[in-house]
């Protein structure tokens, strides 16, 4: 009997230790695959599914009239906003023909308003028309410019003016517009068209629905209707605001560490889309998100030699902190202060009555450069946006 237990604690033994080994095994083997789930997870999350928000011309009753591309035929095609990140305040606003997005422009024109119109690569172009309930179409045109941006409105035959807006599937209200990134008349040219301003959908500002067009005096004389029209300029302070509340101004340098303000620069009736400039020696130069292989992409001031200064928030004690673009989210690039312990604080646009703006890269394109200044690839632009 004793041997016969010895022999069966043995088999016991042996038998365990071959569980135990399965279990190692099957444990060592699943590691891998709890790093992959683990993986496929974070890329679901950073997946965004598109919303597509509908674009409409809305009428003083509440109603709304649909916003159509038309071809020479007399198709009518969506006009849509499309949010393709978890960021809804600068979208861009395509017409969806078949399986195609294209782009929507406001062109260089001197008719009393601007014609917008879609884009294919080829360069056949769609007019934009509001489509009434019986079936009349309005045009929808830029009625007046204010500093970077272009009202846009459906007019009736009698010239009363209707509000075009991206509303989202939850309810939100974007302001369509057309953009414009530099100051002259034409922006590019696209397929043969000579692009004034670039349609998106922005977040609403309360005062631009209320813009309506300058009627410009046939009679001509020595003092410029301009004088009436004239805006005093209001700059805008630029600060990383801590995560104390407290504010850090933002400062243009050069090659030789000297300071120069940066400021937003609001030109007209309209602050949600600002141009932010570095002031050095009597210029105002341009303030950029420049390409780099970097983990986090550089903002700099460019002057028309292509001397570059470094972009920087200033801490009390005199500490210098990167100021970089982290992140993108659709047409929006993330700016931040960065600290030595890489906290990282937002940029902040203040006005003089305390209205405030976000501070961000603007992109137009989908392409990672936008365009070269004197030879320094640009990301995106800095501009001083309603959130």
């Amino acid at each position: 009997m004793k041997n016969s237990n010895q022999i069966t604690i043995k088999t016991i033994y042996k038998h365990s230790f071959v569980i135990m080994l399965l279990f190692l095994t099957i444990a060592c083997n699943e590691k891998p695959t709890e790093a992959k789930i683990e993986k496929t997870v974070v890329e679901d999350v950073n997946t965004f599914k598109d919303i597509i928000w509908n674009v409409k011309a809305i009428l003083p009753d509440g109603n709304s009239l649909d916003i159509k591309a038309i071809d020479k035929e007399g198709n009518l095609f969506d006009i849509k906003a499309i949010q393709n990140s978890n960021q809804d305040s600068f979208l861009d606003v395509k017409a969806i023909v078949g399986d195609k997005k294209l782009a929507v422009k406001m062109l260089v024109s001197k008719d009393k308003f601007t014609p917008i119109k879609a884009i294919e690569k080829s360069g056949v172009a769609y007019d934009i028309k509001a489509i009434t309930t019986e079936g009349e179409k309005l045009d929808v045109k830029g009625i007046v410019k204010s500093g970077n941006i272009v009202v846009i409105k459906a007019i009736d035959k009698k010239g009363n003016f209707y509000g075009v807006k991206a509303i989202s599937p939850s309810g939100q209200m974007n302001d369509v517009k057309g953009i414009k990134i530099n100051i002259k008349e034409k922006e590019m040219t696209m397929k043969g068209f000579s692009v004034h301003a670039h349609v998106k959908a922005m977040h609403p500002s309360a005062n631009e629905d209320d813009f309506k067009p300058i009627v410009k005096s046939k009679k001509k004389s020595k003092k410029k209707a301009k004088d009436e029209d004239e805006f005093k300029r209001i700059i805008w302070n630029i600060k990383a605001v801590t995560t104390d509340g407290k504010n850090l101004d933002i400062k243009a340098f050069d090659a030789e560490g000297n300071p120069f303000d940066v400021k937003a620069a609001q030109d007209a009736e309209q602050h949600s889309f600002m141009n932010i400039k570095a002031f050095v020696n009597g210029s105002e130069l341009p303030v950029k998100v420049l390409v780099s292989k970097d983990e986090y992409a550089p903002v700099k001031a460019i002057a028309r030699d292509g001397t570059i200064y470094d972009i920087k928030a200033i801490t009390a004690d005199g500490t210098k902190l990167d100021v970089k673009g982290i992140s993108r989210e659709g047409n929006i690039i993330n700016v931040k202060a960065i600290n030595e312990n890489g906290e990282m604080y937002g940029v902040k646009a203040f006005a003089p009555d305390g209205q405030l703006n976000d501070v961000k890269g603007i992109k137009i394109f989908e392409r990672e450069k936008e365009l070269s200044i004197r030879g320094n690839d640009v990301y995106a632009h800095l501009k001083a946006i309603k959130q």
